[in-house]
């Protein structure tokens, strides 16, 4: 799917869910690093709701942020910038509040994907990267820290995201 898709379709509403619950407004920054994270982690295409996909045999990783069960979920749950307001999207989901549960939700729900991801942001000390440098940081050494990173694509991925930003509007 093309990137302003994604952003009308999966990104935004998620956003919107989530500060209707008491989050964080969707604003242009985090926008641009959740679209460059998804591109990173689910490809140019924007086709991989789960590691190895599309494949036979997936990976740990699900949604197109690629979150581990042990890792990304749990610690969006347990943290405390982020628990309550995690376990009021599981809920407003209609999905239990439990690492499996969500893990096994994640691939095919969006907004649930989505508000975990803009979860985990919450939990860096910093403030959202507006830089592709910054932005990378907090990706490969903060946030996500894959195991196999990709420096090389990260800045078309961030400017694919900028371009796409400044052509839809932040809802």
């Amino acid at each position: 799917m093309s990137p302003h898709t994604f952003l009308r379709t999966i990104l935004d509403p998620g956003l919107v869910q989530l500060a209707h619950l008491g989050g964080p407004k969707p604003a242009d920054d985090i926008r641009q690093f959740l679209l460059t994270v998804a591109l990173q982690e689910s490809g140019p295409d924007l086709d991989a709701r789960y590691q190895n996909s599309p494949s036979t045999s997936a990976g740990p990783a699900r949604s197109w942020w690629q979150f581990e069960e042990s890792g990304g979920v749990a610690g969006v749950l347990g943290h405390a910038s982020s628990g309550d307001l995690a376990r009021n999207a599981c809920k407003a989901c209609h999905v239990q509040p439990s690492q499996s549960a969500i893990w096994r939700a994640m691939e095919g729900h969006d907004r649930l994907a989505t508000m975990f991801a803009r979860l985990l942001v919450l939990t860096d000390p910093h403030a959202v990267p507006t830089d592709p440098d910054d932005a990378w940081d907090c990706y490969c050494n903060r946030l996500w820290r894959p195991g196999k990173p990709h420096p090389e694509t990260w800045p078309g991925n961030w400017a694919v995201a900028t371009e796409a930003v400044a052509a839809v509007p932040c809802p």
